[in-house]
């Protein structure tokens, strides 16, 4: 039996890993968010696998359709931060005894519209049953070697991106889990982020097909973790000048004494990409990806990363979103 809070995710994701015998010339290294296997002629066949669990993954409100749908976005999301199109799809459903036909009906349509939205297909998968609804998604896609974005590949004075504002999610899930007084039009943004959230993958096919970046990761477990994913892949630090904040957010939270550096560091369920790329390029970028707001640049302290505002400075903590932990 696991002993409450002993063994994160990621705890048990290194268990399992090193007992494993391990794949020579492994393209990318354990730990990745996607495998790849070398295919023969410079390419790569690249996979990806999550699950979504109803009682840990669905909040209160969240119908079927948008809970399949959701499923399959998140891992879209670790696909397109690798600028990876996906061919394929692999769903396996758990699924309670007496679910209602009409139920397994708003499943399947959820998943068919995410999969019309990023351009693939269902191809297979399995069903069984289980004590509550389980979904999971395997993704693949083929790409060059040389196109795939690494997260490993970071440099010292690359600027450091990301493809949209943050806060959103972190309010929806406050505002599902507590009774605030909000305007009614931020209320549904909020809300619709968490329910609805979109893939940045048209932005990371950009990125590998015009070798635009040189590292990248999502953000799906929080802005900071995804910082320190990216500055412990590459060995190097991050100072951070501007917190990329959704405006109407970083304005009700300084009427409600909520914390700006909180809700877009910390929230989590965001599927914006986080990049960094050579000062050079950024001009070019940002006229393909108008989105793209610059938060800082890469430093050679390792596993540091700060955030400077106003000539003042501050750790940003190792915090996200974590199964089996109350680290969120």
């Amino acid at each position: 039996m696991l002993k409450k809070n002993k063994l994160t995710e990621r705890k048990i994701i290194d268990i399992i890993v090193n007992l494993q015998d391990k794949m020579k010339n492994n393209p990318l290294p354990f730990g990745d968010d996607v495998a790849a296997i070398r295919i023969g002629r410079g390419q790569l066949a690249v996979m990806k696998c999550d699950m979504l669990v109803a009682k840990t993954d669905i909040p209160k409100g969240m119908n079927p359709w948008q809970t399949s749908r959701k499923a399959v976005v998140s891992v879209i999301s670790d696909l397109a931060a690798k600028g990876v199109q996906p061919m394929g799809l692999l769903i396996s459903l758990g699924l309670p005894r007496h679910v209602s036909e009409n139920y397994v009906r708003q499943i399947g349509r959820g998943i068919n519209a995410a999969a019309r939205e990023y351009a693939t297909h269902v191809i297979g998968g399995d069903t069984n049953e289980s004590t509550d609804l389980t979904i999971d998604v395997s993704a693949f896609g083929i790409c060059k070697e040389r196109e795939l974005i690494r997260r490993d590949t970071a440099k010292v004075g690359d600027i450091v991106m990301v493809t949209g504002a943050f806060g959103l999610p972190a309010l929806g899930l406050k505002i599902i889990k507590k009774n605030m007084e909000i305007s009614k039009k931020l209320k549904e943004k909020a809300i619709k982020a968490v329910f609805m959230p979109k893939a940045r993958l048209s932005e990371g096919l950009t990125f590998a097909k015009n070798h635009l970046i040189n590292s990248s990761i999502d953000s799906s477990d929080g802005l900071a973790w995804s910082l320190y994913e990216l500055s412990k892949s590459s060995n190097v630090g991050f100072q951070i000048n501007e917190i990329p904040i959704n405006r109407e957010v970083k304005e009700f939270a300084i009427k409600n004494n909520l914390d700006p550096i909180e809700l877009a560091f910390y929230g989590g369920e965001e599927y914006e990409l986080v990049i960094t790329q050579e000062t050079t390029l950024y001009k070019k970028t940002k006229k393909k990806i108008r989105t793209l707001i610059p938060i800082g640049h890469v430093t050679e302290n390792s596993g540091k990363i700060i955030l400077k505002l106003k000539n003042k400075y501050r750790d940003i903590d190792q915090r996200g979103y974590e199964h089996h932990s109350n680290n969120i």
